[in-house]
């Protein structure tokens, strides 16, 4: 099939244009990483050819020798980064270098601050880092052709980075593609064959490709040679004792398009029966993408030092999505794919595996660093909390590592461990009290916690969405079960003697108002009762103890889901002068406005959304008037 050699000017898209605005402003204090933009970007082509490879013999063209050169012009004031890996066609350049997917380009652009130490380390994490390239050029033109075309589909794009790119067909015998910087006039120092070769050793060496410069010559007739700069050894087969920390960092720039230095580290290599070696990152940032619920995430998949998948999501749990790093594996066969992945004991194995180490790695930061673990957890906390819903085997492993805010500090923070809690707890004390809401000051404040606080049992306070996932999932911790404040029957007799220095009101002479409040609130409550757990409000909804909490209703409503109708129960402060009042009134319309003010207060105390605000309203209006006359 022959390719229409037709020239296009074309626009670039909205967002495209405000990046490389962005980029071209300088955005960037460290110019030299565009260069190590391009080689990443090289290698990883050149992986997508051996990948495709191994189902198609003939991409390789009779040149199975993968490379990256990188080459410079004095005279034409440019360098070039060429690879022979997989290439891309007209429609592939298109779409990835003419337009970026739109909710990263969205997300980068919001997320800039003005900070070029922060703004810095963005590039790569939404992946646009070919538009590096304008740090320090004027003018990019790039040179392509897909494996397994004919040379006639060669392809050329080229653009000044302003407000159009040009894109055309030309004739290329070798597949891959080349880069072409057209550097400015203040950017001499790119032309220095000993300064791209610097840049290349800081950022490169630990590429497992050949990464060739023409060499120096000695003799004045001697022509230059391709010579390998790099070591171009797998940074993870070598021996830890041979790795430093600053050759560890670099490499997990490369990995992760990451420009920050990753937290920790844990690098092991497996023999036996199923031999592999595994690399392994918790990043300091987390991406843009992390609650994206359709994010790919995972390590790089090797087999061999071959390339087989670039987010091997099946070694790695969703709840550890934030880990970044590479699995290489001797015994996995050549043709992995998706399916066998999904199958494959060996793999099942090495997941589990990484999932210790990963537990491991973060117990041991949090045991002998808490103030870097404590930066962990508020980048990844929430998502290390869905950990328990998605490993039950690991389920205790994990709860360890979890952190809440308490009501023993008047701080949002969350600092607090559940060994932390059990430490603390007071004699005979055997659960581990908790409360869920919308917002930490909605917890702080809530009624729930009244009798609590007079007897000085501290609660957690979870305010994250997910908590009531967790607490769903969590029956205790070290043999300590977790119980919600808000649901059921709360007993503390067995906690702290009960205060024998308050008279209780039997809960029979009460009979009648609790059935009169019944009657008139109806469906709304599924009980009216009197409360053991309040002190200073006149009343609370609590959630029966199957029942779903009004909590995780609300959420699950907000997310579009069906959440079950489960009224709650009705406790009300006997001893309270509201519910006195309430009691001791004869009048029919003003019991049953009474009894609607106390029922939407304690909703809206709990969080909730009133039916009938005006109503609300209207009838505070008049009890406060008839308090004043």
């Amino acid at each position: 099939m022959s390719a229409e050699a037709h020239k296009e000017t074309l626009e670039f898209k909205t967002e495209v244009s405000e990046v490389l605005n962005l980029v071209i402003r300088s955005l960037y204090s460290n110019k030299e990483i565009f260069l190590r933009e391009l080689v990443s970007n090289a290698s990883d082509a050149a992986e997508k050819l051996r990948f495709e490879a191994l189902g198609d013999d003939e991409l390789y063209e009779s040149d199975p020798d993968l490379r990256i050169r990188v080459s410079l012009d004095k005279d034409a004031r440019t360098v070039t980064v060429t690879d022979n890996g997989i290439g891309m066609s007209r429609q592939e350049v298109m779409e990835t270098i003419g337009t970026i997917a739109s909710s990263g380009t969205k997300k980068f652009v919001e997320a800039i601050t003005g900070d070029e130490s922060e703004d810095n380390r963005l590039i790569g994490q939404f992946g646009v880092g070919f538009y590096s390239s304008y740090i320090v050029a004027d003018k990019v033109t790039i040179e392509t052709r897909r494996a397994g075309l004919t040379s006639e589909h060669g392809v050329r794009w080229e653009s000044t980075g302003e407000a159009e790119y040009s894109i055309e067909n030309i004739e290329r015998p070798e597949r891959g593609t080349s880069i072409t910087l057209h550097l400015r006039e203040e950017e001499d120092e790119f032309l220095d064959s000993w300064r791209l070769r610097s840049i290349i050793s800081k950022f490169s060496d630990h590429v497992a490709l050949p990464i060739q410069m023409l060499s120096e010559p000695t003799e004045e007739d001697a022509e230059p040679e391709w010579e390998q700069v790099n070591k171009g050894t797998a940074l993870w087969m070598r021996p830890k004792n041979e790795i430093t920390e600053e050759e560890y960092n670099t490499f997990y720039q490369h990995v992760s398009h990451d420009f920050s230095e990753p937290l920790a580290h844990v690098h092991n290599r497996v023999e036996g029966n199923n031999e592999y070696s595994s690399l392994l990152y918790v990043p300091s940032q987390a991406p843009y993408d992390l609650y994206d619920p359709n994010q790919k995430h995972g390590v790089k998949l090797y087999v061999k030092r071959v390339f087989i998948m670039d987010e091997a999501d099946k070694l790695m749990p969703r709840f550890l999505r934030f880990v970044k790093g590479v699995v290489d594996s001797d015994d996995l066969p050549l043709n992995v794919s998706r399916e066998i992945l999904q199958h494959n004991r060996k793999i099942d194995s090495i997941r589990g595996a990484n999932v210790k180490r990963i537990l491991g790695l973060l117990e041991k930061m949090a045991k002998n660093d808490a103030e870097k673990y404590q930066k962990f957890w508020e980048v990844f906390g929430t998502v290390l909390k869905e950990g328990p819903a998605e490993d039950s085997a690991n389920a205790q492993r994990i709860a360890g590592l979890l952190r809440f805010a308490t009501t023993a500090s008047d701080s949002s923070e969350q600092t607090t461990s559940f060994a932390d809690y059990i430490e603390r707890m007071q004699e005979g004390q055997d659960k581990i009290y908790y409360l869920t809401a919308e917002t930490w000051q909605a917890s702080k404040n809530s009624p729930h916690l009244e009798i609590f606080r007079k007897k000085g049992i501290e609660v957690l306070l979870l305010t994250d969405r997910v908590d009531e996932w967790l607490v769903s999932n969590l029956a205790d911790f070290d043999g300590k079960a977790l119980t919600s404040v808000a649901r059921g029957d709360i007993d503390l007799e067995g906690d702290k003697e009960s205060d024998d220095s308050e008279e209780k009101k039997d809960e029979k002479e009460n009979a009648v108002v609790l059935e009169r409040l019944k009657e008139m609130l109806g469906d709304k409550v599924k009980e009216v009762r009197a409360s053991s757990r309040l002190v200073d409000s006149p009343a609370c909804l609590v959630a029966d103890e199957n029942d779903m909490s009004q909590n995780l209703a609300r959420i699950l409503k907000q997310m579009g889901q069906d959440a079950p109708e489960s009224p709650p129960i009705l406790e009300v402060n006997l001893d309270h002068l509201l519910v006195k009042r309430v009691s001791d009134e004869e009048d029919e319309t003003a019991f049953e406005d009474l009894a609607s003010i106390l029922f939407d207060q304690a909703l809206l105390a709990e969080g909730g959304r009133l039916e009938d605000p005006g109503s609300f309203v209207k009838r505070l209006n008049q009890l406060l008037l008839s308090l004043g006359s």
